[in-house]
Parts: C-alpha cells; sequence; structure tokens
C-alpha cells in the first residue's frame, strides 16, 4: 500500500496552479444525464471520485471520452438506470445520479451509498424531496427503487430540516425536467451548488434565487436540456485553502494561480487572524506572506457557506498546533469528524476533545513520525503537520488523498518540499 514519506521542516517558496473543483465537477458530470446531446468539460481535476462517476455513466450507457482534465461525455446513449453497487460503495457522491435518472426516464434504482468516515451523512432529504415531487419511492435489497408519477415529476415547496449540498443538488437536477415551480428552502449556498444551477440556466431551465437559502426552478415539463457546447469548472477552493495552509504552518510565501479569492475568503480571514498577510497579484492569484513575530491563536466554528467549511477544519487544526496560544476548535457539521486529532497528538500536537469542541494548545515543535489517514481532509492535515514537523513522517492510507487531491506531492514538490510517494 502507497504512503507518503516526508522530510520536514523546511521553508517552501514559488507558485503552483489549482485544480477544478471535485465537488463543483461531480454535480455538473451527473446533471449531463439531463440531456442527450454531448457536452465537453473542462477543467476537471484528475482524482480518483472524478474517474469513478464517469465510469458509473459509461455503466449507464453514456459514451464518454475522458483524458487529462477535459471529458467528453454523450449522454443520448444512456439505457440502464441502475447505478450499481460496486461503484455506488466507492464514493457516496454517486447518489447524485438519482434525480437527474429519475427526472429523464421516470424511474432508476440506485444503491444505497455505504456509511462515511466522518458521519453518517443520510439521504433521507434526498427521497422526500423527490417524493415531494410525487416519486414512490422503495428501499429494497440495499437499493432505492425510484418511480416518477405518470406524465412525470411535478413541482413542489421543498423544505430542508437542515442544509444538505447533495440533497440540493439532487433536488435542482430533478426539478429541472419537472412539471411546473419547485421551490427548494433551506437550500445550500456553496459555489458549487451555484454554478450547477448556472449550467441548469444555460441549459434551458429558468432558475431564481441562484446564491441565496430559497431557489425556485421552473422545469421544462419533460422537455430534455441543451447545454452549452463546453463547461468549465470552477476552481478549487478547498484545495487552495490546503496549500494556504502549507505556507502558513511552514511561515513559507506561496502564490497560488488560477483561483477564485470570493470563495477563499473565509479561509483567508482566519489565516490574518492568526498573522498571515496576503497580496492579490490579479485577480485570479493570492500570495501568502508569514506570519510576523510567530502564529497567533484562532476560534473556529464551521459552518455551511459562507462561513467556515467543515472542510477547512483538519487543515487549520494543523495549523494552530504551533500557535502561541491556545485555539478553539467546533464542528458543527458531521458527529464524527475529529478522528485526525489522535495522528496530530502522535506527531506531538497537545490536542483536547470535548464533544464536538477541541481545544488546540501550543507547542514548541512537532516531531516527525507514523501517522494514519481517516478520511481526505485528515489526510491533508496530517501532511501539512508533516511538513513542519522536525524529522520524517510517513503518512499511510494515502488513498483517501488520492480522491480529491491532484497531485498533492508533485505540487508540493515544485514549493520545494521534500515528499516522497513509496510503497510497502
Amino acid at each position: 500500500m502507497d504512503y507518503l514519506e516526508i522530510e520536514g521542516g523546511k521553508r517552501l517558496s514559488g507558485s503552483i496552479r489549482i485544480s477544478g473543483a471535485k465537488n463543483a465537477a461531480l454535480p455538473v458530470i451527473a446533471a449531463t444525464i439531463l440531456s442527450d446531446q454531448p457536452v465537453v468539460l473542462e477543467n476537471l481535476p484528475n482524482v480518483v471520485d472524478i474517474r469513478t462517476l464517469l465510469k458509473l455513466l459509461e455503466m449507464l450507457g453514456a459514451e464518454v471520452e475522458h483524458e487529462g482534465h477535459v471529458a467528453r461525455i454523450d449522454p443520448g446513449t444512456i439505457t440502464s438506470t441502475r447505478a450499481v453497487y460496486e461503484i455506488v460503495a466507492q464514493m457516496r457522491a454517486s447518489i447524485l445520479v438519482l434525480g437527474p435518472l429519475l427526472a429523464r426516464f421516470g424511474e432508476c434504482e440506485v444503491s444505497l451509498p455505504g456509511g462515511c468516515a466522518i458521519g453518517q451523512r443520510p439521504i433521507d432529504l434526498h427521497l422526500k424531496a423527490m417524493e415531494a415531487m410525487g416519486a414512490q419511492i422503495e428501499i429494497k435489497g440495499g437499493y432505492v427503487r425510484a418511480i416518477a408519477p405518470e406524465g412525470g415529476l411535478q413541482g413542489a415547496k421543498v423544505v430542508f430540516d437542515k442544509v444538505s449540498v447533495g440533497a440540493t443538488e439532487n433536488t435542482l437536477m430533478a426539478a429541472a425536467l419537472a412539471h411546473g415551480t419547485t421551490e427548494i428552502i433551506n437550500a445550500a449556498r456553496e459555489p458549487e451548488i451555484v454554478q450547477l444551477c448556472e449550467m441548469l440556466q444555460a441549459g434551458g431551465v429558468n432558475i431564481e434565487g441562484i446564491g441565496t437559502g430559497r431557489l425556485t426552478i421552473e422545469g421544462t415539463g419533460g422537455t430534455l436540456l441543451h447545454f452549452p457546447e463546453s463547461i468549465r469548472i470552477i476552481p478549487d477552493r478547498i484545495e487552495a485553502g490546503t496549500y494556504l495552509c502549507a505556507g502558513a504552518i511552514t511561515y513559507s510565501q506561496i502564490t497560488l494561480e488560477a483561483v477564485n479569492i470570493e470563495h477563499l475568503q473565509s479561509t483567508i480571514d482566519k489565516l490574518e487572524a492568526m498573522g498571515c498577510s496576503f497580496e492579490y497579484p490579479s485577480e485570479e492569484s493570492v500570495t501568502i506572506f508569514p506570519a510576523r513575530g510567530g502564529l497567533k491563536e484562532v476560534n473556529i466554528v464551521t459552518a455551511e457557506y459562507p462561513g467556515f467549511p467543515t472542510d477547512m477544519q483538519a487543515q487549520l487544526m494543523a495549523v494552530a498546533t504551533l500557535a502561541a496560544g491556545e485555539s478553539l476548535i467546533e464542528e458543527r457539521l458531521f458527529e464524527n469528524r475529529f478522528m485526525h486529532v489522535s495522528e496530530l497528538n502522535r506527531l506531538g500536537a497537545d490536542i483536547w476533545l470535548k464533544g464536538n469542541v477541541a481545544a488546540v494548545r501550543p507547542v514548541e515543535k512537532l516531531y516527525g513520525a507514523d501517522v494514519m489517514a481517516t478520511d481526505l481532509r485528515a489526510s491533508s492535515a496530517l501532511v501539512l503537520a508533516g511538513l513542519a514537523a522536525e524529522g520524517t513522517t510517513r503518512v499511510r492510507r494515502i488513498y483517501h488523498l488520492d480522491r480529491g487531491y491532484e497531485d498533492l506531492q508533485g505540487k508540493l514538490e515544485a514549493l520545494g518540499a521534500t515528499i516522497t510517494r513509496k510503497s510497502e
């Protein structure tokens, strides 16, 4: 099994280019099902999750050509409406084919996604939204069987008890082909949701309230969408935030290219509070400068966008281990997202947990050790800590990293890190 070996304690410098956002690309790929015309997706990140969802579309019958950061998808040849366990078990986001398959074909079978290391993340909100639009839902043999009413899905008022990115995306795609108006109350507002809305609009769907918690969708009444010939995926704000943290924890000056500054604001705000400073060489680039006089403590509460993202919590915690005072980090979105704490403590951190709050107490140094990744973002936090630690750190189970970070090793090497991928 592969692992990363890191020789820590080195300053980084230089610039790197940020990849397209995995979490934006996945719903965009799923949304192509709503059309029968070919579409080219550009700036796709070259990560495992993208390849997995493209493979699922191929299994459904779509013609897919994928090379590097570009994929051409022809959904006109889709013949199957069954998303099998073998694929869905690999990636929870596969559930995103439920809405578009049901809307286009009137029925589908999608395997229930497995559990998730960071929490249960049930799909009940997805299913309630489909039922609100008239679908009959049956769960049997590990599959969700959904059947639309005769004549197709009907517009409805969908009120989410809590904000859910995936449920918002599935509901948007189902509503796109529905008859009448669908209103989503308490919708997610993430940039990835905005990109999906803009894609659906470009395909012929009228959507009001984009970027707010209240979305109104005028369905096409079953008419398939006609997307632009090409769609470019937005930059990955979590990847960008991770590299900003790499600059902060190693006291290095780093420039990121191809970013959306607005999407990074909550992360930049916290790093500024810790003493880092920023310049913006262009509208799509940012340079981080190390904290003068040392990193300061920070308090963080995770929240839905535009609040501080849960996907950046582990990385900021790694940075906070070397701050001058005690930092408090409260995780409000997932009940089991502190599994990286014990591994950071193996590197010399002093972190105490009480419920959903972590107290990160100051230490003078981190020291290299063998650590094990538990999920995607925890993996990157351990890499960040390893970059700052004295000695050698080995991060195991890096298949988590491969799901969401394109060429992490190569990009860090370009900045001057000593990091090697090895097998055992």
